[in-house]
Parts: C-alpha cells; structure tokens; sequence
C-alpha cells in the first residue's frame, strides 16, 4: 500500500478477528451550537433589558421584573489553566442572538442587542458601520462585573470633570448636556501567578576618601562597588489586561479599579441594552504583556532589595509558577467626539464613576485670552511713551502701563500653564 498508513483521517476501531488491525474513516466532528436565548416579557412580549438601578431584567413598556437568578462570585472565580484542552472546551459566542456593528472608519466590531437601532460607532462616532450577525466562535467570558452606574449619572460626572473652564471646545462641552455616553462591557484577560527571580549586580556604596595633594590632606567622595545578590517571590494576582487595541491604554489605567469582589457568572441577560467588545487581542499576546508587566515590576522588587541605588551589570533569573488566566467583561461608558479632523474619547468607570478622559484646549480662545491681557499695559506704555518723545508728561500714562503690563503678563503665565496640563493627552 502506497503513502502514509494509516490513511489520513482514519482512526483504528475494534476488530473481531485476533491479529487483524481495523481502521475506519474517522466521524465528523460537529461543533455544537452555542445556546441562545431571547429577552422578551413574559407579560407583554416586549424587548426587556437589563436594568443598573435593580440589578435584574426589566421591562420597560409594563414593568415587569425578573431578579438575577446568579450570585457573586468575587475572586473565588474560577480561574483556568494554560491547556489546550482548556481553549478546546471553552464556551463559544455570547449565548444569546447578537448583532455587529463592524465600523467603516476605524474598523472597531461592537456587539449591540438585536433590537438596538444604532448605526454610531461608539469608539470614533463615525456613521459608516456595517450591521451583521454577531460571530458565535469566540471565547465566551466566564466572568463579569454588572454596569453599578446608570446612564443619567454620566452626565453629573463629565459637568464636574469639565468643570466650568471655558479653555475646552464646544464639542467637549456638549458630552455633558447630551446623553452621548454608551455602556459597553470591554474584554479583559486577568491572570494569577507567582514570580521567584534570582538576581545578582554590583552595588556601590559612597565613601569619604582621604587622599595628599600639594602638601596637605584632602577629602573627596568615592563610590565602592561590591557584588550583592538576593531572591524575590513576588505573587500577582488579577492583574488586568485589557483585550482590546481601540481605547487608549492610558485612559483605561486611570479608570481600571475595579472591585473584582462583585464578579459575577456571566449571563447573557447582563448584556441585555448593552453593547459588547469581542476580543481582538488572543489569549496568547495578552499573557506574553502581563509577563512583560510582572517581569518590570519583579525586576524592580529584586532592585529595591539592594542595599543602595548605586547599580549596575544587574542579572536576574526569573520562572513563573501556577498560572492561571480568566476571560471577564468589565463595565465602561464611553463618548467619542470630534476636534480638529481627530478623534477623542472619554470614559467612565461603570462600577465606580471614575472618569479620564482627553480635554484638548481650543488654543484660539486661549491666545484671545493673553492678547486682551496684555493689550492694556502695551497699550498704554505706547501713550505714555508717545507722550514724552512729544514733549509732554507721559510718565503718569508709562507707570500705570509697565504695572498693567506686568500683571498681564502673570495672568498670561498662569493660563499658558492651565492650558497645558489641560492638554496632556
């Protein structure tokens, strides 16, 4: 018999003859479909949705209610090993019937409810989207944290976050007067393990130093270098990374303290009104930057266990042991909004209210502001300065003008400086 034996996707089967080997075209493999499941009142037949004030399904055309028949987990939630076989068994899809809003302009995928009539893209505000079924292979999350704020409360906190400054384009400004806010649950990857690293470098301790020169003692400082080692077990748990490249890493960190005691079994009817981020960044590539993370962060453990600050030629052995990893939903509101041909965003913690956001400043209003400041003083320097090259008494009109003048420029200082720790992102 010619190629490979046995042939390709033919498995060995029980024979029933001693001595003789038995093969047979392996069966298909089906893969089973995800359950799915409908929100609709049992009352009236309307679309129900998940309600943040009562923490259940509720409906809002009669009113009726339905608790959440699951409990809190916290971090006792189960955590899972990385297998194989764990990926292999892991449930798919969102277990329920979703569609995808596939953005145009950014290229952003956001699971909506089937019902929800939207065609914005929450992540740049552009109109272009392309509506479909939602996919049903993806890793579906064990986990989350329900939405603790409501809608009508993010208004509240971006009017305190703003403040009243008047430095902010209108745009920005509009964010708090309008329900621009939409609740979606992110993707996070968080993992538990425990780092030993070994390390060794030369310390340098400073001395004083007595050494003669042109006939007299003199002191100066030196520094002495010696070898020290040490080792550090350093354990991580929960740490946090985000399955997603469409936020700014930078605004998610300011907001990322979640209370990861209210974990939750995930149920479809969480995400009921709410929209939902598939993972775009793989299992895989999330562990390999939460190794980069725990490998600074135990990196300068073993550095602080040094006896001074004085280091070099630093080595370090580091393993990691009992790794485990969760796939969990956590709850933001975000608002996108446009400012000079670029996109800007602004988020807020679903479970606690904690906002970061971009405040670009509207650099015109600004400059308006520290030409009028100034403008007094120059202008009347120039009258006083005018007056004494004419022969008359112009030192009255140069006094009061250098005074303005000075006080502009303070008042100018102090808004340059406003304008820019307000524009750090």
């Amino acid at each position: 018999m010619n190629g490979p034996f046995p042939p390709q996707n033919y498995i060995q089967i029980d024979s029933k003859v001693n001595g003789i080997e038995v093969y047979a075209p392996a069966p298909e493999v089906v893969s089973p479909q995800p359950a799915v499941v409908e929100f609709k009142c049992p009352q009236c037949g309307a679309t129900t949705a998940y309600s943040v004030e009562d923490g259940g399904l509720k409906c809002s055309h009669c009113g009726y209610y339905s608790p959440p028949e699951n409990k809190t987990v916290g971090r006792q939630a189960g955590e899972l090993e990385f297998t194989i076989e764990t990926l292999q068994q892991a449930e798919r899809g969102w277990g329920e019937t979703r569609n995808e809003l596939e953005c145009q302009t950014c290229g952003a995928r956001t699971s909506v409810p089937v019902e929800a009539l939207t065609h914005t893209c929450p992540f740049c505000g552009s109109n272009q989207v392309i509506q479909r079924q939602a996919p049903t292979d993806i890793i579906r999350p064990r986990f989350l944290i329900p939405f603790s704020i409501e809608t009508r409360q993010c208004q509240n906190i971006s009017r305190q976050w703003l403040g009243s400054s008047w430095m902010t384009p209108k745009t920005l400004q509009r964010i708090a007067d309008q329900e621009l806010f939409t609740g979606i649950y992110l993707p996070y990857w968080t993992f538990d393990t425990t780092a030993t690293a070994a390390w060794k470098a030369e310390v340098g301790h400073t001395e004083t130093e007595r050494y003669y020169e042109n006939g007299q003692w003199k002191e100066r400082m030196v520094i002495r270098w010696r070898w020290e080692s040490g080792q550090v077990t350093k354990p991580f748990d929960d740490l946090l990374v985000p399955g997603t490249a469409r936020l700014s890493n930078l605004l998610l960190n300011r907001i990322k303290q979640f209370d990861m005691s209210q974990l939750r079994p995930y149920e479809p009817g969480f995400l009921a009104g709410f929209h939902a981020l598939a993972y775009d960044l793989p299992l895989d590539k999330a562990w390999e930057n939460a190794r980069q993370q725990m490998r600074e962060s135990t990196r300068q453990a073993c550095r602080d266990q040094a006896s001074t600050t004085h280091i070099r030629n630093f080595s370090m052995n580091l393993d990691f042991s009992d790794e485990s990893w969760r796939y969990i939903l956590l709850p933001i509101y975000l608002a996108s909004y446009r400012y000079n041909n670029r996109v800007f965003q602004v988020m807020i913690n679903g479970q606690s209210g904690a906002i970061a956001g971009q405040r670009p400043v509207d650099w015109t209003k600004v400059w308006l502001a520290v030409s009028a400041s100034l403008a007094p003083g120059l202008l009347l320097a120039l009258i006083g300065l005018l007056t004494i090259l004419l022969g008359g008494v112009g030192a009255l009109f140069g006094g009061i003008g250098f005074v303005l003048l000075v006080v502009g420029i303070i008042i100018s200082v102090v808004l340059l400086r406003k304008a820019m720790g307000m524009d750090d992102i």
